[in-house]
């Protein structure tokens, strides 16, 4: 029984893989049938703008270490948990780790933005260079395109 099982498995994985397999054709309506993914430049640069506003608002509200800063630079949260500790009160160390392991992800989570926007931007601009290029390459040509040169695009 398990080997009748282990064979229909097999048969419907290959029945899914020669269904998938698709040349030169497009899927019925016009789709692009499973296709990997498809972006658009607009899709990018919507992206990197949010990834911008994004970096630019926590960087003015998430700052908790110098908020309330004083002529020293210490923000209102580590002058608290200062004073905590100098009454001998745990909370104050507890208050200034908090701070700290804070202020560490705020800083990766900007970086991870500043990333996802200038990475945007510069695969926005690298394809439309490419566009170009390829565009260029083939208004020069006479006839038809060759598989060959169509298919150095690929590559």
């Amino acid at each position: 029984m398990a080997w009748e099982e282990w064979e229909r498995a097999k048969a419907a994985v290959q029945e899914r893989h020669a269904a998938g397999t698709r040349l030169n054709q497009v899927a019925p309506g016009g789709g692009g049938g499973d296709a990997d993914l498809v972006v658009h430049q607009d899709d990018l640069g919507a992206v990197g703008h949010e990834a911008f506003i994004l970096h630019g608002e926590l960087k003015k509200k998430a700052d908790i270490a110098g908020a309330g800063a004083d002529k020293s630079g210490s923000g209102s949260t580590m002058q608290a948990a200062a004073a905590l500790k100098s009454h001998n009160l745990a909370l104050g160390a507890g208050l200034e780790l908090t701070v700290e392991v804070w202020s560490s992800q705020v800083k990766h989570v900007l970086q991870a933005c500043a990333h996802i926007s200038n990475h945007l931007d510069y695969s926005k601009k690298a394809h439309a260079r490419e566009d170009e290029a390829i565009a260029a390459e083939l208004r020069g040509r006479t006839g038809p395109v060759s598989v060959s040169a169509l298919n150095d695009y690929f590559k």
